[in-house]
């Protein structure tokens, strides 16, 4: 099949749509359902992500994609009881690439929401029944198992987008598109990230972990292919926080900040505590314990309201206790795709428990960056890439 003919383009008025190869056959076979054109801008987006991580790791890959940005990606390291909780994954039998993508679905639930998910490996029935459980567009893999296959075929009344991708397809290395009416040329950027990556190490503090080193290459690969600016929060073998899209880099170091911290809140007792209404969704849930953990939380808990989500009042989630759990946050990786022009993004970044930074260097402030970073005993290694994507 040389081309595939799309219902339409980013919007309905689009038309018409396809995606198509100028030479050979599409690396691709729709087994289920009728994917659209931002749905395989996120597919081939996110198996280029999970390929990579695989090949990079060693281990089983996934990745959560909205709007041509990753929502995060994960590999397959095994999940703590707590993360299995947040997740809600506990109690599931759990293979390590259905490990991958509850990582990668549970690094930021409100942005998941409605996902395109990417799997490195064969989906496996374990990894089946975690997406037939959550809101989701497709997944894309190099193949299914036949029970695998069978579950996601009845998720959404049978309309659910299964795509199966040839591992070994490569890309031509010129790759080209058109904006209006003009035709834009450009060298894939075919840079490999890995634990190699990080031997340029700028500041005071030199001892960079074999641990730190794969969640800093986790961090650089996902940013390889998130909208930009965009900066990444790492911990543990998945993404935290992704700022992607953000026209200035401390905006995109708060708002993946910000969802680092919202991860880590999710872990404290009062959250793990909540108990909520029988038969209220997973969407609803996450919704609610965003408000909760946030300034809002007076809201959720005002007469009227709590009794709709709860089945019994919680206590107030108080400012205090947040600062004195987040400080507990620590251990983070940090990845930038291009220079952090002040030590302001430094600041932003210890206050989400970051220790390790990953970033292209060559900013005529580098030295105010690198001072903030020894002033903090951070490692931070200049890796020379930078890693735009549009």
């Amino acid at each position: 099949m040389k081309e595939l003919e799309l219902k339409y383009g980013c919007n309905p008025n689009q038309k018409p749509s396809k995606i198509f190869m100028a030479d050979g056959e599409l690396p691709i076979e729709v087994l289920n359902g009728r994917p659209g054109y931002i749905n395989f801008l996120d597919a081939f987006n996110g198996w280029q992500l999970v390929k990579e991580l695989k090949q990079a790791t060693g281990l089983p890959a996934a990745t959560s994609f909205k709007h041509v940005s990753p929502a995060g990606a994960g590999v397959g390291l095994p999940l703590s009881d707590t993360l299995k909780q947040i997740y809600f994954v506990d109690g599931m039998c759990l293979s390590p690439l259905a490990c991958a993508y509850a990582r990668a679905r549970g690094a930021d639930r409100m942005s998941s929401f409605g996902d395109f998910i990417a799997l490195s490996d064969v989906c496996d029935v374990q990894t089946a029944k975690i997406i037939a459980k959550e809101v989701s567009d497709g997944v894309i893999a190099p193949g299914y198992t036949d029970e695998a296959l069978e579950i996601l075929k009845n998720k959404r009344k049978g309309t659910y987008n299964i795509i199966k991708i040839e591992e070994s397809y490569t890309p031509n290395p010129i790759e080209r598109k058109d904006v209006f009416g003009i035709t834009f040329e450009q060298g894939r950027n075919e840079l490999k990230i890995n634990k190699d990556s990080f031997e340029n190490i700028v500041t005071e503090n030199k001892e960079l972990s074999d641990n730190a080193k794969i969640d800093l290459v986790i961090a650089m690969i996902t940013l390889k292919y998130t909208q930009s600016n965009s900066v990444c929060y790492v911990k543990d073998g998945q993404t935290i926080g992704v700022g992607a899209g953000q026209q200035s880099r401390i905006h995109c170091t708060r708002l993946a900040g910000n969802k680092a911290d919202i991860w880590w809140l999710r872990q404290h007792e009062k959250v793990l505590n909540l108990k909520f209404v029988e038969g209220l969704g997973r969407a609803n849930r996450d919704n609610a314990i965003d408000v909760y953990i946030s300034d809002e939380c007076d809201d959720v808990l005002a007469e009227g309201v709590w009794q709709t989500i709860f089945a019994e009042k919680p206590e107030r989630f108080t400012n205090e206790e947040k600062k004195a759990w987040l400080i507990k946050l620590t251990g983070v990786s940090l990845g930038s795709d291009a220079f952090f022009p002040f030590g302001d993004n430094i600041e932003r970044a210890r206050k989400s428990g970051v220790c390790y930074i990953a970033q292209p260097g060559g900013s005529i402030r580098d030295d105010n960056v690198i001072e903030t970073a020894n002033k903090y005993d951070m490692v931070m290694a200049f890796t020379g890439m930078r890693l735009f994507h549009h």
